[in-house]
């Protein structure tokens, strides 16, 4: 497999999660050596572990994994399809997806008319006819459980959008599940959170492989975006577990690629509608250089633009950002025109369109979306992206294929927890 050797500052910041201050104290200090260019040679810097899992990824391989049959599968808080594409794409059939949001139930109708998709509230849903299935996945809502003991069981936990996801899981007893949230999880309600979704999942009779955060640039998304991914396996079907969690992509992706012909897509994004800034913010925005954000504003303009928060101090770089096109976007929010999160088109004084959202998300450009343009912005902006789906998918799909075929795996081999009550991560995440 062929990477992309010559990495830009900014890049090498991103794949190492470091600031680009920090990139350049390790240049003074000769911890790095740039190029004649400034640029850097990933091959020169296999001192780093997220380097080196470029350098001797499997990406090609892994791309090669094929179901040995169609594994039916239901989705939870499905949204509008992102995670349900990408898992598509690695071989699932979808036999139930469920929806509270009506715009995004007519997303997923609209684009997948032979999807069976149940639009309410979860905690009406009986999942017990869908007994034996494959595959259970969902995105649960973080939420906090009232606490009347040191552990809480699958019962303490009812009243909770978590707790509708246990309960599909115990109806359906799906041979593995996955569950997505937001990274802040892990850390939520002082850990006591994740210790209860263990807890519960230990109850249930599943056995939860190490989880990971995520890191969508990785996984051909040109998006800084992090998502805690948790996968469980039933127990009876654990000795035949060979999980493994996907190797990266040997590139990363940028703001250039997803809105340019390319490697990601074949054409420029399409034209679609968009939000509008108002006269004398557009004018501001016009001022911001590519990549920039308000403090290479003037003075006097940073001081109009901000008001109050001026004088508050912080980094607050959020605030009217400028995309770049040769670096992966800022994380996308529900709408790309508030001021804290602002998603301002590399070189046009306006927000990114609906498309180019989308594209952000490597949505596909046929794929609608419906209701009124702050729905479809807030639908796109809420999804998982399709290619990490779609990775994580083939990882899953694999370890289905074992499954399947009862091969056994020794004891050594797995990735799962060993600290009884404590859930382990790993020092690097992809």
């Amino acid at each position: 497999m062929k990477y992309n050797n010559n990495i830009t500052p900014s890049l090498l910041a991103d794949i190492l999660s470091v600031s680009k201050s920090i990139i350049e104290k390790w240049i003074k200090s000769g911890k790095i050596e740039p190029n004649a260019d400034g640029n850097f040679s990933l091959s020169k810097l296999k001192q780093f572990e997220q380097v080196r899992a470029i350098l001797s990824s499997e990406w090609d391989t892994e791309a090669k994994v094929k179901p040995l049959r169609k594994y039916k599968s239901i989705e939870l808080f499905a949204g509008a399809g992102g995670l349900a594409i990408g898992l598509e794409k690695a071989g699932m059939e979808a036999m139930l997806l469920n929806e509270v949001d009506k715009n995004a139930c007519s997303t997923l109708r609209h684009n997948r008319p032979m999807w069976n998709v149940l639009e309410g509230d979860i905690k009406d849903i009986d999942f017990t006819p869908y007994e034996g299935i494959d595959f259970l996945s969902g995105g649960f809502p973080c939420q906090a459980f009232s606490y009347a003991g040191n552990k809480l069981g699958f019962e303490d936990t009812r009243g909770t959008l978590f707790f509708e996801f246990a309960r599909a899981i115990k109806e359906t007893q799906p041979k593995v599940f996955l569950g997505e949230n937001v990274r802040g999880l892990l850390n939520h309600d002082n850990g006591r959170t994740i210790a209860a979704i263990k807890s519960v999942i230990k109850e249930l009779g599943y056995t939860l492989i190490e989880p990971r955060v995520l890191k969508a640039i990785f996984y051909k998304v040109p998006q800084k975006r992090e998502r805690l991914i948790l996968i469980g396996i039933r127990n009876d079907l654990v000795q035949y577990s060979n999980f493994k969690w996907p190797s990266p992509y040997h590139k990363i992706l940028t703001v250039r690629d997803a809105l340019k012909k390319g490697s990601l897509y074949e054409t420029d994004c399409p034209e679609s509608k968009g939000q509008t800034y108002p006269k004398r913010k557009q004018e501001i925005l016009s001022m911001v250089p590519e990549g920039g954000c308000w403090v290479d504003l003037p003075d006097e303009i940073q001081r109009e633009f901000m008001k109050t928060s001026y004088f508050m101090g912080g980094g607050k770089t959020g605030m009217a950002r400028r995309l770049s096109w040769s670096n992966p976007s800022l994380t996308l929010t529900c709408a790309p025109a508030q001021k804290q999160t602002e998603r301002c088109h590399p070189e046009l004084p306006r927000p990114l369109t609906v498309r180019e959202y989308a594209r952000i998300q490597t949505f596909p450009d046929d794929w609608h979306f419906c209701g009124a343009l702050t729905s479809q912005y807030k639908q796109i902006g809420n999804a998982v992206p399709v290619n990490i789906a779609h990775t994580i998918g083939r990882s899953v799909i694999a370890l289905l294929n074992n499954i399947e075929q009862k091969i056994e795996i020794p004891e050594c081999s797995k990735p799962f927890s060993e600290e009884e009550g404590d859930i382990q991560l790993t020092c690097f995440n992809f």
